[in-house]
């Protein structure tokens, strides 16, 4: 007989107890196994959320995950490791330029990422726009990527933390994905199992992220930090600015599109700021100290890396990047100033337009996705365009222009237009 069962777990969460290390243990195993049911993880995740969990329960539900499956090892590597983890916002195609950035420098960068759900981009969709790339490799494949480029970016084996996966599509649905501890433990259990050496978090803040305000992204920052330094994995968080969506573009070719010219020596500003931010944590983290990413971007290399990155895994780094079939221009409705764009309002569209999914198995469209052709702080003109959507299914413009209402605000030429650093603040 088991000495606990759900009952007892769930109420002492309900009524406010912490949870005692052998009822972690128990619940997450027993979860992982089918023998605690849905609904049961349900009503325990619905008293987490609400009541919380300290330190040390959260650690140790993290390592419950991560017991639940394989650890991998990168010990066998000639050169150290790092990674890093956006929790998600609109037009975050940093990891693309990020880790043949940061293998053009010496760190290898084994990053295991994921698809897009909702309002937020997925990594692998973006990827996958490139013809021939694949996203799935073995344990075996991955290691020679890592030895021999520097860079994998690939979809997560079963095998790691199988207890996140069910807990995460079981969060999605039943009203618990906001709770810090379910977060933090979710992000974490992936990341330590994956074995890197270094881990740095990217934290969105503001109206297209989970976490809209500074503190409650702090929380969260201080939560991973905490729980990876404790499982003897150097980290660092980043607390970025996701009011404004990044760059010039949400979607999935469109990203891919303007990753290559960041990695050319050019793009937009915020997006090049935050790449370079990220790497010299990355490098920093990782015991590289005598590199300036910068220069890698400027030099060359790093677009040789993703050039090698890409192929490795099936793609074409030269083949001309899938166009949406039709598009839609929304014009500058008056001469002056745009003060805001709102990253939920564009993830929005994108994702109506095609570009992300509702349901885990939906399909996505490589092509569909918004372009911006202003940031808060530049000029508009009257009839000029202001953004363009695309899509292969032009009944979709509607639902699209419908999240985009009250989106962005244009005010009259030489109102001042204050525009806030990208990175907000360090947490570690």
């Amino acid at each position: 007989m088991s000495k606990h069962d759900a009952v007892e777990v769930i109420t002492t969460k309900r009524d406010g107890q912490r949870l005692s290390d052998s009822q972690v243990d128990w619940v997450v195993d027993a979860y992982t196994r089918g023998e605690v049911a849905d609904e049961q993880m349900s009503a325990l995740a619905m008293a987490i959320l609400l009541n919380g969990m300290d330190r040390a329960e959260i650690a140790r539900w993290t390592a419950a995950m991560i017991a639940s499956g394989e650890r991998m090892d990168f010990s066998s590597l000639s050169r150290p490791t790092a990674d890093k983890h956006s929790t998600g916002g609109v037009g975050d195609k940093i990891t693309l330029p990020l880790a043949p950035l940061v293998a053009a420098c010496g760190v290898a960068v084994p990053q295991l990422s994921g698809r897009g759900l909702g309002h937020t981009g997925g990594t692998l969709d973006k990827l996958e726009s490139i013809p021939g790339w694949r996203a799935a490799l073995s344990n075996e494949e991955m290691m020679a990527q890592l030895e021999s480029v520097g860079a994998v970016i690939c979809a997560a084996g079963d095998g790691l933390a199988p207890a996140d996966k069910k807990l995460y599509a079981l969060r999605d649905v039943t009203g618990t994905v906001e709770a810090i501890p379910l977060i933090a433990s979710s992000i974490m259990s992936k990341k330590i199992a994956e074995g890197t050496g270094a881990l740095v978090l990217d934290v969105k803040v503001g109206t297209g992220a989970f976490m809209k305000s500074v503190d409650r992204a702090r929380e969260l920052a201080e939560t991973m930090v905490a729980l990876g330094t404790d499982a003897g994995v150097r980290t660092v968080a980043l607390l970025t600015d996701m009011s404004t969506p990044l760059g010039l573009t949400a979607g999935n070719a469109l990203e891919v599109g303007e990753s290559v010219e960041v990695l050319a020596g050019g793009g937009p500003a915020d997006v090049v700021e935050l790449t370079v931010a990220l790497a010299r944590e990355m490098l920093t983290a990782a015991g590289v100290t005598d590199v300036d990413p910068a220069d890698r971007l400027a030099d060359g290399s790093a677009m040789d890396a993703w050039r090698a990155m890409v192929a490795a895994q099936g793609g074409d780094p030269d083949a001309t990047l899938p166009v949406a079939r039709e598009q839609h221009v929304v014009t500058a409705p008056a001469d002056g100033v745009l003060s805001r764009l709102d990253a939920m309002a564009v993830g929005m569209a994108a994702w109506r337009l095609g570009a992300g999914r509702a349901r885990k198995e939906d399909p996505v469209q490589a092509g569909a996705g918004v372009v911006w052709h202003a940031r808060p702080g530049d000029a508009v003109r009257a009839g000029e365009p202001l953004l363009t959507l695309h899509t292969d299914e032009p009944a979709r413009f509607e639902r699209a222009l419908a999240s985009l209402e009250g989106g962005y605000d244009v005010v009259p030429a030489g109102t001042e237009v204050a525009v806030g650093p990208i990175v907000i603040d360090r947490v570690g």
